[in-house]
């Protein structure tokens, strides 16, 4: 068996991709003892079909993971007992199911199959999907720092005024750390037909915890009427879950309008219920498993988290601008804990895992590279970071 020893030395010093290389709190840990004690994991369990409604299959986790999208739903601002929702494979089994309602909603209430809208900066995986579900995309222009150009994003809905919209707003791009507007882009869809989706598989498990949770809610308190239709969640990234997984939520009334066209095409008898997933067998396991981050606990520790991460990532944009300025770093906003900059030595490239992408300045093609600040990334490891730099 390979030795990961190494691995674990290393993981301080990862700064390129937004995964929580700190370990599990040691109650995590017991949390396993207790499910394993209480028998999961001991013989063949199965989360397969709709985790809200009684199936015939009764080997699974379904209440756990019913609580716990009902637990996030109120985090997200979703009204009390009028959530739907499940744990999936991963961010980008999340954004499938997303795409996958909102296709079938718009091609249902219209006879047309929409249009999606997403812009360069969105996840690759979306352009994915897209392809998968045999989607007509529109690519939308973005602002300078990243986030969807509502201008561009209006006239392009203009052009195709014949087609429902399928919008997906990332909340958190994949490289720059930018936001799109979702009440932007509300603004420019009244009167259409359209679903929109939120992306939110880094930024969706922090921003909660700050002053900035308002980005995420569902409905404003003032108003309740929903801002978006469903979310995508990572597990894996900030929770910091040692195993991909994510969050899918939506409205009640969005699932049971699909559901009612999702039985025409699958056959309920075997199971006794229409599943409401792509997936049929469903881990079991991780949604027990994850149930954990759900709890008062938890959310007090993702509270702290969140504040180092910001705090840290200010911290590493003004020792950057003050001593490293030829490197011109860029943080879109106190929102985000990525700071992007002119691609480094390789050798820095490497010994800190740096994702490198090319980016368009000045209609000039640079490679830059980003620093994504992890809960396990400390002022330590930055400063070292920042040391490295100054010297190659």
């Amino acid at each position: 068996m390979k030795d990961l020893s190494a691995l674990v030395r290393q993981r301080s010093t990862m700064l390129g991709y937004p995964i929580n290389l700190n370990f599990p709190p040691a109650e995590f840990f017991k949390w396993r003892e207790r499910l394993n004690t209480a028998g999961l994991d001991q013989f063949n369990f199965n989360n397969v079909g709709d985790p809200f409604k009684q199936g015939h299959f009764s080997f699974n986790t379904h209440d756990l993971e019913k609580d716990l999208i009902e637990r996030f739903g109120a985090v997200y601002g979703f009204v009390q007992k009028q959530v739907w929702g499940f744990l999936s494979n991963s961010g980008t089994d999340s954004n499938m199911h997303g795409i996958y309602i909102g296709r079938t909603l718009m091609q249902n209430r219209t006879g047309i199959l929409p249009k999606i809208y997403f812009t360069h900066e969105a996840h690759y995986s979306i352009q994915i999907l897209c392809n998968l579900m045999s989607l007509d995309w529109v690519v939308v222009d973005t602002e300078a720092d990243g986030n969807m150009d509502i201008g561009d994003l209006e006239q392009k809905l203009n052009a195709n005024a014949d087609y429902p919209a399928l919008i997906i707003a990332t909340v958190g791009t994949t490289f720059k750390g930018a936001i799109d507007s979702i009440d932007g882009i509300q603004s420019k869809l009244k009167g259409r037909d359209y679903y929109l989706h939120l992306d939110a598989a880094l930024f969706g498990g922090y921003l909660p915890h700050t002053p900035f949770a308002d980005e995420l809610l569902h409905s404003r308190r003032t108003d309740q009427s929903p801002r978006y239709h469903s979310i995508a969640v990572s597990c894996h990234k900030f929770f910091g879950y040692p195993s991909p997984a994510g969050l899918f939520i939506t409205s009640q009334d969005i699932f049971e309008e699909f559901e009612a066209q999702f039985a025409k095409i699958h056959d309920p008898q075997y199971i006794l219920q229409v599943p409401g997933t792509i997936t049929c067998s469903r881990d079991s396991v991780k949604p027990a498993e994850f149930h954990f981050f759900s709890s008062d606990s938890e959310l007090s520790r993702q509270k702290s988290d969140a504040r180092q991460m910001l705090d840290n990532a200010g911290y590493l944009h003004k020792e950057m601008l003050t001593h490293l300025k030829h490197l011109e770093p860029v943080r879109t906003g106190q929102r985000s804990p990525i700071v992007y900059f002119r691609k480094p030595s390789e050798e820095i490239v490497d010994r800190y895992t740096l994702a490198v992408m090319q980016s368009d300045r000045n209609n000039e093609a640079t490679a830059y590279a980003h620093v994504v600040v992890m809960p396990h990334v400390s002022k330590k490891t930055l400063d070292r970071f920042l040391e490295d730099l100054s010297t190659h």
